[in-house]
């Protein structure tokens, strides 16, 4: 009698359920796994693609290792929703990226199951290498080390780093490199050409089956035959391949490519390479949104689609309607073809974001003046140095989480120069539903301590668009411009360009009894709690100081001259930010009026709705009136 759907799934609690499993009982469990998700994500928005790509890769991982003990370590993360659901977390995987939810990224604190906390691409391979390196030093010599890395993760320098240390390490590590030729867009560079070339082998595929079956025996022949099949078999590879294999050259024994959606295959292969010691990587492929039609056809699309009709695929609603203001990357996409097209210096550049960003827009219309780099930041940051030192004017568009990742770039290569790059920081601020990993609400504090850098902030589209306009214009240096995700507040937003001077910002609201001093998307809420005091009778003014470096310090004296009650806001850390720049000009101006700093407080904030963790940190519209509310009175 056939079990009802969903049955087998429905008794995994933990991957010791999992292991009681019959073999024939994997390929069912994979396809009701892969409905759940599918189910979960349709009306709870998450990351669909990858997750439905890597259903088979990760039934196997727990089927052969003994996890937790045995330790899984998932680049980036955003694949691992099977994972999730298989350790214990199914019945609550409805929270999944809401707030006080679980996490939507491997998180040690919320299952021992989690082995490493990740959220940024391209760091598995160090992490696993050096929990390895740990269980060695402890004598754990049957615990396993597995890394499981994308091909758009593999572009990123970090990788590269962890497979050279690998090699010379000579730990016992499993390096599983799932390749579906894409990140969130299509990949790009020489890597992704590679491993293509690899997949396309037919000749090299036949030698790997040939072969495969000595595999496991290898152990039994002893070191010295044991180096000669790998030599002779590196060999071969190469000769085929009619270039060196790259992971063999590092010292890194190479398996595959292998169908990464056949589910026996793969629990043998991965029995077989459990017993083989020393650093190995094992190339399986597979197909990105695999199971669901309109995944597999749109990939960009259903990375991480919204809602969506899990019958039809139709994405349900859309963050940004007609007549409606639109979301901030797409008036920086829409706003850079204009600049450039007036202004033939001016190239664009991303990290394997092009979409994510609204690059794509010039990549579409300017094809040889906007360059995807893959995920490799500290590149895109100095590539973006070369261009500008030979006169061109580089728009380098990176999310702020990722723009830590380069830190020292933008000091060495482009700051020290003083350079015209154009960082441009697309979801600054709390995010929402990433978490930890993905807020942007550092930038403003690491920025401003750069000499030569110019640190703003728009308030809405039109000042964004104005600040870009003013980034290009002659002698400016490194200049930094910060916006937030999603929609702004401005219908009409393409209006004419008006420089936006450096270091000068904007009187909003008058008032006598109270300043209220924003920088960037802060200042819509605070406008609106301003009104709403104005409507009580309470003199309250409001600026928009829009850069944080240099800051208007002849603003500033005017306001310290007037004001014994003074309220900085910002969607940033409090300590080092924008406040911590307005108490240092009080300080050092001898003025000693009350100061309120009001921001993102010092500690990593979880996942939730941005307006959920706005109002947590004290800065949404209720908060900012309240605290204003608290000091006219007090």
């Amino acid at each position: 009698m056939k079990e009802p759907e969903g049955s087998i799934l429905k008794k995994i609690n933990s991957p010791a359920d999992l292991r009681k499993l019959k073999p024939e009982d994997l390929s069912l469990l994979c396809d009701e796994l892969r409905q759940f998700i599918i189910d979960e994500v349709s009306t709870n928005p998450g990351h669909l693609g990858a997750s439905l790509g890597v259903v088979e890769l990760t039934v196997a991982l727990h089927y052969v290792y003994q996890t937790p003990y045995d330790q899984l370590i998932w680049d980036v993360g955003h694949q691992a929703y099977g994972h999730k659901i298989l350790t214990g977390r199914r019945d609550i995987f409805h929270t999944n990226r809401k707030y006080k939810g679980i996490s939507g990224f491997p998180k040690p604190s919320e299952s021992e199951y989690d082995a490493f906390g990740v959220g940024h691409a391209s760091t598995s391979i160090s992490a696993a290498l050096g929990m390895a390196v740990a269980s060695s030093v402890k004598k754990e010599k049957d615990r396993k080390i597995v890394a499981v890395i994308g091909d758009g993760s593999m572009t990123g320098g970090m990788a590269f780093e962890g497979l050279n240390n690998a090699a010379s390490n000579n730990s016992d590590v499993l390096i599983i490199l799932n390749d579906n030729n894409m990140a969130i867009d299509p990949n790009v560079g020489g890597v992704s050409s590679y491993l293509l070339n690899i997949s396309k082998s037919k000749q090299y595929n036949k030698l790997k089956n040939d072969v495969w079956d000595g595999l496991g025996k290898l152990n039994g022949f002893g070191p010295k035959a044991r180096r000669l099949v790998q030599k002779t078999e590196g060999a071969l590879k190469s000769y085929l391949l009619k270039e060196s294999n790259l992971f063999e050259s590092l010292g890194i024994r190479y398996f595959g490519p292998i169908d990464g959606h056949d589910i026996e295959y793969l629990t043998k292969v991965l029995r077989d390479l459990r017993d083989i010691q020393g650093p190995k990587l094992l190339h399986i492929i597979t197909k990105k949104g695999k199971g669901f039609k309109l995944a597999e056809l749109n990939q960009t699309v259903y990375h991480a689609p919204g809602k969506f009709d899990k019958t039809t695929g139709k994405i349900i609603g859309c963050e940004c309607e007609l007549n409606k203001p639109p979301k901030f990357q797409n008036v920086f996409g829409n706003t850079l073809v204009e600049l450039a097209e007036k202004n033939p210096k001016i190239v664009g550049v991303t990290p394997a974001m092009p979409t994510g960003s609204s690059l794509n827009i010039m990549m579409e219309k300017m094809p040889d003046r906007a360059f995807d780099v893959g995920i490799a930041e500290p590149h895109a940051v100095t590539f973006s140095a070369g261009m500008a030192i030979q006169g061109m004017i580089p728009f380098c568009n990176i999310y702020s989480t990722f723009m830590q990742r380069a830190y020292d770039q933008i000091i060495h290569d482009v700051a020290i120069q003083n350079l015209n790059v154009v960082f441009c920081l697309d979801r600054g601020g709390l995010v929402g539903a990433d978490g930890a990993t993905h807020h942007g609400v550092f930038d403003l504090a690491y920025m401003r301590n750069i000499p030569n850098m110019t640190v703003s902030a728009p308030m809405d589209e039109i000042e964004l668009r104005n600040m870009m306009y003013t980034s290009q214009q002659e002698n400016m240096g490194p200049f930094s411009i910060r916006y937030p995700r999603g929609c702004g507040c401005k219908v009409d937003w393409r209006q004419p360009f008006k420089l936006a001077e450096v270091g000068k910002g904007r009187t909003l609201t008058e008032g006598d009894d109270l300043a209220v001093l924003t920088i960037g998307t802060t200042g819509i809420a605070a406008s609106r709690a301003v009104k709403s005091l104005h409507k009580k009778e309470f003199s309250v003014a409001h600026y928009d100081m829009r850069y944080v470096k240099p800051l208007d310090e002849e603003l500033l004296h005017q306001i310290f001259r007037k004001f014994k009650q003074v309220i900085t806001i910002e969607d940033g850390v409090i300590q080092g930010g924008f406040g911590t720049a307005v108490l240092e000009f009080m300080s050092s101006n001898n003025y000693y009026s009350k100061l309120v700093r009001m921001g993102v407080p010092d500690h990593f904030v979880e996942h939730g709705t941005p307006e959920e963790l706005h109002r947590d940190c004290g800065f949404d519209q209720k908060g900012i009136y309240n605290r204003c509310l608290e000091l006219l009175q007090g």
